[in-house]
């Protein structure tokens, strides 16, 4: 069946001092090969024609790149399908007369601005505090000037692909954000040239995840579930270490 019937129930939340709650809407002519967003965006097409406030939502580059569509659909963040965001998610994953339940991540510190636009500035003051190399301003060292294994260039660069979109904030019943803290110490404490600034890098972004108002890591493990690029908890692990040794 290349067109379909989808019922849609959907959070509205005008700011983020308001109550909230969810909307329910009929969307018919539903091509299987629409993508999620699209089919997003025919709804407010269609809502706009009946002089209805539009969905706010987010997102940038559709391509998994960016991490703006950190929706959550049917309970899980980034919908059913693993190591794929929700802009890569196609309605051909859905049935005729299927209902979707979307709404936006659910964590203290992703406020909701409107709708399912959440506010997750507080990841990147994390990033702030130390998710950097500090080097001397003025031309680019050579690329091949420091010499670094495969395996531990290999290792960061699984790090490194961490989009920040906060589906493991969604997913973490205690609203955790370890695994993006994790996946970013990880990545740069692994290389050479974050290596010096390990101990005061690591204390920082974990001691500003604490001030963010996110939860503690049960070890729950539903963040590496959920996580669109497939980021491992082993990253928390590495934290943890990274952080015992540096406050002893």
């Amino acid at each position: 069946m290349s067109e379909m019937t989808i019922n849609l129930k959907i959070w509205r939340q005008k700011s983020i001092d308001d109550q909230g709650g969810f909307q329910t809407y009929q969307l018919s002519e539903v091509s299987e090969h629409m993508s999620f967003l699209e089919m997003l965006d025919v709804l407010n097409e269609k809502l706009i024609k009946e002089d209805i406030d539009p969905v706010e939502f987010d997102y940038d580059c559709r391509e998994g790149i960016c991490g703006s569509c950190n929706m959550v659909v049917n309970g899980s963040a980034h919908g059913p399908k693993r190591l794929t965001a929700v802009c890569q998610l196609h309605m051909r994953t859905y049935n005729d007369g299927d209902t979707i339940v979307i709404e936006p991540p659910r964590a203290a510190a992703f406020p909701v601005i409107r709708d399912l636009v959440v506010d997750r500035s507080a990841l990147d003051r994390i990033i702030e505090v130390g998710g950097y190399v500090s080097v001397k301003t003025g031309a680019a060292p050579e690329a091949n000037l420091i010499p670094v294994e495969q395996e531990v260039s290999n290792t960061a660069f699984d790090y490194a692909t961490c989009i920040g979109c906060g589906a493991c904030v969604a997913a973490c019943p205690n609203s955790s954000a370890a695994l993006f803290t994790g996946a970013k110490v990880a990545h740069l404490n692994s290389l050479p040239q974050g290596y010096p600034e390990r101990k005061r890098r690591t204390i920082a972004m974990v001691d500003q995840m604490a001030k963010e108002g996110f939860g503690d890591c049960s070890n729950y493990g539903e963040c590496e579930a959920v996580c669109p690029v497939g980021i491992s908890i082993s990253s928390i692990a590495e934290m943890r270490k990274s952080y015992l040794k540096a406050v002893l």
